[in-house]
């Protein structure tokens, strides 16, 4: 089953800090997100691999933007 990382906020990503392949578990810092003048980090919402990132460094995103895909 896939699970959806969706950006919680509107910003700008700063870094991506896996890579398509990478195994993380639930909780693991995955992205990077300034929001507000602040350092925002995404967490994983579950375990699994890192299927599809659909953003890069520099991109904005808005409210509920899919991010990234873990299955």
């Amino acid at each position: 089953m896939s699970v959806e990382v969706k950006a919680p906020m509107p910003g700008k990503i700063l870094e991506i800090l896996v890579n398509v392949g990478d195994e993380v578990n639930e909780d693991d810092e995955l992205i990077l997100l300034e929001a507000m003048k602040m350092e925002n980090p995404i967490y994983a919402p579950a375990g699994g691999t890192v299927k599809e990132i659909k953003i890069k460094a520099n991109d904005s995103v808005e409210t509920g933007q899919l991010m990234m895909v873990i299955e």
